[in-house]
């Protein structure tokens, strides 16, 4: 009974709590549950420091401390990845074989052809099982590039066939109708000479027996040659000065041959035609000595040249018209060559069958050709000369000279 009236004490007493006190014990319970979620709180940031802003930024200032507070705690929150070990291989076998996913954990290196099976032509395969290549790290530790391709991606390089060189033969030129110096950019000098002499044209190595005769005089003789070359002077080297003299005599045997001392500094030196470098001419021979010296040696001489009358003047030199001998202006060449000014190098071609000026020019040789082409045609070239003066000399006698009246009046009165 006397619990009974315990029970009804205390239901008595809670029915007779007034509306300050039901807010008082409402407010120290919520109180309470608030306490105990920050203590769970507290507990939490101590154990995750990273993750201490999660809830969502209610301030626009707080929205960029937040972002980068989240990717901390992503960043964090993700495992750390260990580089993957590559198995150790046993004379290019693998000593364990892996099924299914393990392969992707152990990437490998590419394994021997002869233990490779392509699958539709797309991925090598190892016993039915997928070969990963090493497409981040290697056994070294360096980083493969992006756009590099794996080794056995790439197309195999193809050996070139080796060919064994030969020299060429006649069989091989079977043609006729082809310049000889374009056969000697396109297959070499050894085709060019072949050619030459199939085509009846005298080589390199024989230009200079068919210029010079062997075992003559070689003194001075009646008839000489003469051919000079020249530097360049002035602002742009347009101005020429004397830079060599060379004569020879009728058999192409240099009897003159020397190097000028400039009167002005040179500003273009044309090596590459004239063929005259700076220790040329640095201690050549006075030009009133060279020009004095070859005036004596031309006087009463017929003087053979190619555009003979540049070489004159450049040494300053004058010499009667009926002894000089122009190898340009005689008619004959120019229509066997087809041109009003042949150069020489052209009529050597043509007419001798020999090749001059190739690169740098030699005045000796350009004066040994002129001669040689003078020599070939002398005697009708002489010919033509006393023919033509025989002309001249009966003209000149037949022309009558008008009689003055004044001595037709004094022959009336006698």
């Amino acid at each position: 009974m006397s619990k009974i009236k315990g029970k009804e004490a205390t239901s008595g007493k809670k029915q007779q709590l007034t509306s300050k006190e039901k807010r008082k014990q409402f407010h120290i319970k919520h109180n309470r549950k608030k306490q105990t979620s920050q203590k769970t709180l507290s507990k939490k940031k101590q154990e995750n420091p990273g993750a201490q802003q999660t809830a969502p930024p209610q301030d626009p200032q707080q929205f960029s401390s937040n972002w980068k507070a989240l990717q901390e705690i992503l960043k964090s929150s993700q495992p750390e990845k260990k580089q993957p070990v590559a198995p150790k291989q046993q004379n290019g076998v693998f000593s364990k074989k892996f099924k299914g996913n393990e392969s992707k954990k152990f990437p490998e290196k590419s394994p021997a052809p002869n233990q490779v099976h392509t699958n539709n032509g797309d991925t090598p395969q190892e016993d039915g099982v997928k070969v990963e290549a090493l497409d981040k790290h290697q056994p070294g530790g360096t980083k493969k590039r992006q756009n590099e391709k794996p080794d056995r991606e790439k197309p195999a390089k193809k050996k070139k066939p080796v060919t064994e060189e030969r020299k060429p033969t006649e069989e091989d030129l079977w043609f006729d109708d082809v310049d000889p110096d374009d056969i000697e950019e396109t297959m070499g000098a050894e085709a060019a000479e072949i050619m030459r002499r199939k085509q009846g044209m005298k080589t390199s190595r024989e230009a200079e027996s068919v210029l010079v005769k062997e075992n003559a005089f070689d003194g001075i003789t009646k008839v000489v040659a003469i051919d000079c070359e020249m530097v360049g002077v002035g602002p742009d080297g347009e101005d020429s000065i004397l830079a060599r003299v060379s004569l020879v005599n009728q058999f192409g045997k240099c009897i003159y041959d020397k190097f000028v001392k400039p009167t002005e500094r040179v500003t273009d030196y044309r090596t590459a035609v004239s063929g005259i470098r700076p220790e040329d001419i640095k201690n050549g021979e006075d030009v009133h000595v060279v020009q004095k010296e070859v005036a004596d040696i031309l006087q009463g001489r017929i003087v053979v040249g190619h555009a003979i009358h540049n070489d004159l003047k450049i040494l300053l030199l004058d010499h009667p018209k009926k002894h000089i001998r122009d190898t340009q202006k005689y008619k004959p060449f120019r229509k066997t060559v087809g041109s009003g000014r042949p150069s020489l190098k052209l009529l050597c071609k043509e007419i001798l069958n020999v090749k001059v000026q190739q690169g740098e020019h030699s005045s000796v040789q350009d004066a040994q050709a002129t001669m040689r082409l003078y020599t070939l045609v002398k005697k009708q070239w002489e010919a033509e000369l006393k023919a033509s003066k025989k002309n001249s000399d009966s003209n000149a006698k037949n022309e009558r000279k008008p009689i003055k009246k004044r001595d037709q009046k004094t022959q009336k009165t006698k």
